[in-house]
């Protein structure tokens, strides 16, 4: 699957970028609280530099997926011997293998909702009878928290959300998963600031509004004009979903 974002080039400043240990800790503790007692092993797709996959790993046995080799490399140092390089749509694991499997941070990724079912079918496939996949929603709804510079963002051009929680929850019902649970947490160092805001613009985080062009510029332009310009808005609140698979 083509990643929106170069992931090779983001992976040094992945984690520095997108809150570091405090978000890994939140999103690490939201998934364990969702899981069946008698967990064991877990399959942690698209575990990215592997912050969050090395704390499951402090309490389950892990192994970890991802398709960006420099993401892959770093996942590999924090969880040694447990990181695989593959694609989340071509999982390379026999049916049923694991207790549990999680994706954080991936289904807004897919570039279709074909590939949306394709993956929420693969993470299905790995689990046993009673297994539990547990999955963030709504990524970037999360991302708005109400501050003047969502207000100047509204208007750029959106892609469609892949990861809408009634779309993960119909692929999920179609692969013969039943809804077992959500779970809320906060992305601690999220908060965007003006000016990290028209950096995010520059490098091309904001995957509708190519960097360089004439739209950008407007953007960052309304941006720089906005007060407190390094203050931190609210950080977001990430929503995640569990799902079981019956037997």
């Amino acid at each position: 699957m083509t990643p929106v974002l170069d992931y090779d080039k983001e992976a040094e400043r992945y984690d520095a970028s997108r809150g570091g240990e405090p978000r890994a800790a939140a999103a690490a503790e939201a998934v364990l609280g969702l899981l069946p007692e008698g967990t064991l092993h877990l399959l942690d797709v698209a575990c990215g530099t592997g912050i969050v996959t090395r704390r499951l790993a402090a309490r389950l046995s892990v192994t970890g997926v991802d398709l960006t080799p420099a993401m892959a490399r770093q996942a590999a140092a924090r969880v040694p011997g447990a990181v695989v390089l593959a694609d989340s749509r071509r999982l390379p694991f026999r049916d049923g293998r694991f207790d549990a499997v999680s994706s954080v941070w991936l289904l807004h990724l897919a570039p279709t909702a074909e590939d949306v079912r394709t993956i929420i079918g693969e993470c299905a496939r790995m689990l046993r009878p009673g297994g539990v996949y547990v999955t963030t929603v709504d990524k970037a709804a999360a991302h708005n928290v109400g501050s003047d510079i969502d207000a100047v963002m509204a208007a750029r051009p959106r892609r469609p959300a892949r990861d809408t929680a009634a779309l993960v929850e119909s692929c999920a019902l179609a692969h013969g998963l039943v809804p077992a649970g959500q779970a809320r947490f906060t992305g601690h160092g999220q908060g965007r600031s003006p000016r990290r805001t028209v950096a995010d613009l520059r490098r091309g985080w904001f995957v509708s509004v190519p960097p360089g062009g004439a739209l950008a510029d407007g953007f960052a332009d309304r941006l720089a004009r906005l007060p407190d310009q390094d203050r931190a808005r609210p950080d977001p609140v990430f929503s995640l979903r569990a799902f079981r698979k019956p037997g």
